[in-house]
């Protein structure tokens, strides 16, 4: 488990056990169930965590890919216990498409997010986008669901997606957080969707509530999550400051030559996505007046 601000395109990936083999049904609390979907990458470490709330009557949170193994995992893992709700945290290809497979086969509704679908030409490091969901019922920030001893309850935190929601189980002040806080790497946020500003506001709105523990879609649970929230904050400072001083000390400069700077030791395989971080934090700035983007597609300080 982590405390401690995170790896990813910002930060080389600090080499870490599985957590847990792929397809077994982990108890994590009296009311919470985690299974792993065979799909590790750089980018979504050891593969996406699908969580099962409940005991008797239960919510599946992020059902992950449309593999057959995994879908057969989670009903594996489900039993003859029924299925309230299927809810996706956002509709990446890693999270949401076995929502429609598993609603099918246990006759659950599938809530959650809004559907999204955009056409990006960019070189992407996250997921694409799941075209194909398509919920029964859509949340928005502070909706709930509830189950026989659960309540979950939407927390709208746009910034990796537009549409990312986490998940408040309120009988044990825990979150699920999807790829909005991660428990081994920064997030991926990548314009046009991926949105700097929106992503800092969330992150701040996190820091305002008391959740005992974060359960995230990629790695190991958060105990203490305000500490890592602190250093995710930091962090992201922290490279809006580096991004300053180089246009400062270097003049008009393009988004490839900041990254060989400012990521020097991070594996080149992950300088497009260092690349999409650096622009959302330029767009951002952009929007607060603090650089602007000149028609030779180099950005420069405001003078």
């Amino acid at each position: 488990m982590t405390d401690t601000p995170p790896a990813g395109p910002d930060r080389p990936a600090i080499p870490q056990r599985i957590p847990m083999p792929t397809g077994d049904a982990i108890a994590l609390s009296p009311r919470v169930t985690r299974v792993l979907a065979p799909n590790p990458s750089p980018f979504t470490y050891t593969g996406t965590q699908s969580y099962l709330v409940g005991t008797t009557e239960l919510a599946v949170i992020d059902p992950g890919p449309a593999e057959e193994a995994h879908l057969a995992a989670l009903l594996r893992a489900i039993g003859e216990r029924p299925v309230k709700a299927i809810l996706c945290t956002h509709t990446h290809r890693d999270h949401s498409p076995a929502a429609a497979p598993l609603a099918k086969a246990t006759g659950a509704t599938i809530i959650g997010c809004a559907p999204f679908a955009i056409t990006d030409d960019g070189p992407r490091a996250d997921a694409a986008f799941d075209t194909g969901y398509a919920p029964d019922a859509i949340l928005t920030d502070g909706d709930a669901v509830i189950g026989e001893g659960w309540t979950l309850r939407a927390v709208h935190t746009p910034g990796h997606t537009s549409n990312h929601l986490c998940y408040a189980l309120e009988e044990e002040g825990a979150l699920f957080t999807g790829d909005h806080v991660m428990g081994w790497s920064t997030s991926v946020v990548s314009p046009p969707d991926g949105d700097m500003t929106d992503y800092m506001l969330s992150l701040n709105k996190l820091m305002e509530r008391e959740d005992a523990i974060f359960y995230p879609a990629h790695g190991e649970a958060i105990e203490n999550p305000r500490r890592l929230v602190r250093g995710m904050i930091g962090h992201r400072k922290m490279r809006e400051g580096q991004i300053l001083r180089f246009l400062g000390a270097n003049g008009a400069s393009a988004i490839p030559t900041m990254v060989l700077d400012m990521y020097k030791g991070v594996d080149p395989g992950l300088h497009p996505a260092a690349g999409r971080s650096v622009q959302a934090h330029l767009i951002d700035l952009d929007a607060r007046s603090k650089v602007r983007l000149r028609d030779d597609e180099r950005w420069e300080l405001v003078a």
